[in-house]
């Protein structure tokens, strides 16, 4: 029983990882209906720079979300303006195209500039082991564990209760008639990119203290974010959170009795099995984010 409660307990904490990531995923997705394939090449990006800030100005890395946030809600609507929304009459596929360009940019760019190496942050007592019964979890998993409840509960509280995120929600549910009710949707689409990618700039400053980053470690976890918008019902938080907390228990549970090398075949397939019975995902009715709860 203490061997199942610790991997329940671990599991949980790398799905609110998981969550975290694909939260602003999923909402980029909702509302502008753009697959963004550089999503994590923006994660990898804010680890960058939580590296490089925290490295040079001495400062505790949770710090950082005063400068990562912003600035790449700003980088967010800049890749909105200038590349995604000139695309918009162009079919779906040239989007795709121009973010997995982007990504590949993004990468390269990284790797001119620092080089291949792995850049370790400081972990500033993140790394530090807390006993949760007969399970042991570092205190910075915990802190994204919680910070991943308040993201959603949130965002949740945005979208239903502040007159931006009815807006959007309106966008969401009828572009068209949102447009013809004065909401300006190419503002909106604006807005909602810089907020996905922010989104990932916290992940990026909670996951930075525990993993080292380098120019691939965004590939790392934007398949499996992919997995969870798309298990989840495309464009559902809800439906992406609860999904990265049923892919952390899996690769939670697989990792131990099957091990590594065949972990990943258990995730996927629990994925493929969920679609075959669901193809809208577990939350697919709310895919435009008009429910979500």
């Amino acid at each position: 029983m203490e061997l199942i409660i610790s991997l329940v307990v671990n599991g949980l904490m790398l799905g609110s990882l998981y969550a975290m990531v694909s939260v602003g995923l999923t909402l980029i997705f909702g509302i502008t209906k753009v697959i963004n394939f550089a999503h994590g090449e923006f994660m990898m990006i804010g680890m960058m720079l939580t590296y490089i800030i925290t490295t040079y100005l001495g400062i505790h890395p949770y710090l950082t979300l005063v400068f990562i946030i912003p600035l790449l809600f700003v980088l967010g609507i800049f890749v909105q303006k200038f590349l995604i929304e000139p695309l918009k009459d162009s079919d779906e596929h040239i989007q795709i195209f121009a973010t997995v360009g982007l990504s590949i940019a993004m990468i390269n760019l990284v790797l001119m500039i620092a080089g291949s190496d792995n850049f370790n942050t400081p972990s500033s007592g993140m790394r530090h082991t807390l006993g949760l019964g007969p399970a042991t979890v570092l205190t910075g998993q915990v802190v994204i564990m919680l910070c991943s409840i308040f993201m959603v509960g949130g965002l949740h509280l945005f979208l239903t209760r502040t007159q931006m995120g009815r807006a959007i929600r309106a966008t969401a549910q009828n572009r068209n008639a949102a447009q013809l009710m004065g909401i300006n949707v190419s503002r909106i689409n604006m807005v909602t990119f810089g907020i996905g990618i922010a989104c990932v700039g916290v992940a990026a400053v909670l996951l930075s203290p525990l993993y080292p980053v380098n120019a691939q470690t965004g590939q790392s976890f934007v398949l499996i974010a992919f997995v969870i918008v798309v298990m989840g019902g495309l464009g559902s938080i809800t439906g992406a959170f609860f999904a990265a907390l049923i892919i952390g228990l899996v690769d939670s549970f697989a990792g131990f009795y099957l091990g590594s090398s065949l972990k990943d075949v258990a995730v996927f397939g629990i994925f493929l099995l969920i679609l075959i019975f669901r193809p809208s995902g577990l939350f697919g009715k709310a895919r435009k984010l008009a429910h979500v709860s």
